[in-house]
């Protein structure tokens, strides 16, 4: 474990953290079907204060339709490599959809090359309109993989809507508080290829480096090989067992900025050393491009003074995305 990596989870509120061994579980049925909205927030408070993540069960989204979506991305990997480059990313200029191949993005870079292959979708859009807007790349002669991508984008968009009305309630806000912002949220549905790595694994190359998502909130799902690695409060890695039928969900730097460190981005990272390919397929749900996030007035007081100033939302993540990109670093 390098010092470093302890130093950047080492905030002022660090004493006030529970240490974790193992991911919470929360049973979301509840905040779904209203019948114990409270008791639910009074769960996502603690594993989002504490450990940033938490799986998500009975969540509405049938597993049969997930499985589904795991083997048309296995399918679309599987693809030879020049007919995924066809739809590398940077053929979407800003808009950053497509596919990418391994070390085409590094998460950090000072550190570590990324050994995985990604591809991503957003809202689709008939022409470029900016960052993270603009129309998607889709493989040709893949039955029903624009279809169940598509779906499932939908389903993540309205499940994620829900997830932070429990985040709002479990901040003692309006369980509407998020609706404003996400009139037109930045999203991205992507589908990730881990190949297996054999023999000495180090930091320099592993499957994704270890990281904190950069906007609101991150719902994901996890095929049966695991390689998640979530850091508690001692500076030690915990393993994000897969668990069949559940999400896995973690905050991003806005909802750490939103709520002035209330509540933990923590750092993650996979290594794929089962031996079998890995795929995951994570959704990240932001806010509106122009949305501005400042610190909760209610999450600021004598003892946590305000330690961020506003940031616009799409500022910010895209300026964390051109720092992994190479088609959006200026030419030398």
């Amino acid at each position: 474990m390098s010092k470093d990596l302890v130093a950047r989870l080492d905030d002022r509120l660090r004493a006030k953290r529970e240490s974790f061994d193992r991911i919470p579980v929360v049973d979301v049925a509840p905040l779904i079907d209203g019948s114990d909205r409270q008791g639910v927030a009074k769960q996502i408070r603690w594993a989002l204060a504490n450990a940033g993540f938490m799986y998500v069960k009975n969540h509405g989204i049938g597993q049969d339709f997930v499985d589904e979506v795991f083997d048309v991305t296995r399918r679309f990997f599987d693809l030879p490599m020049e007919e995924k480059m066809a739809l590398h990313v940077s053929k979407s200029d800003v808009a950053l959809r497509g596919y990418i191949e391994p070390f085409g993005e590094n998460t950090d870079p000072g550190k570590t090359r990324d050994l995985k292959e990604c591809f991503d979708i957003g809202p689709e859009r008939a022409s470029l309109e900016g960052p993270f807007f603009g129309p998607n790349l889709w493989p040709e002669g893949l039955p029903g993989f624009r279809r169940l991508v598509c779906g499932y984008h939908e389903k993540m968009v309205d499940l994620s809507k829900t997830l932070l009305g429990g985040i709002a309630l479990s901040l003692d806000l309006p369980e509407t508080h998020f609706e404003p912002l996400m009139k037109d949220p930045i999203s991205i549905q992507r589908l990730l290829h881990y190949p297996p790595q054999n023999g000495h694994v180090s930091q320099d190359i592993i499957g994704i480096g270890a990281h904190t998502d950069y906007g609101n909130l991150t719902i994901l799902a996890q095929d049966d090989v695991g390689g998640l690695q979530v850091m508690n409060r001692d500076g030690d890695w915990i393993e994000g067992t897969p668990i069949r039928g559940a999400f896995v969900i973690n905050i991003g730097d806005l909802i750490q900025r939103l709520t002035n460190d209330v509540y933990l981005a923590n750092m993650h990272r996979v290594i794929n050393i089962s031996g079998r390919e890995r795929y995951s397929i994570p959704f990240f749900i932001d806010a509106d491009y122009e949305a501005v996030i400042a610190p909760l007035p209610s999450c600021i007081s004598a003892a946590n003074p305000q330690r961020y100033q506003p940031v616009t939302c799409g500022a910010h993540k895209f300026g964390r995305f051109a720092a992994s990109y190479a088609h959006l670093k200026p030419a030398a």
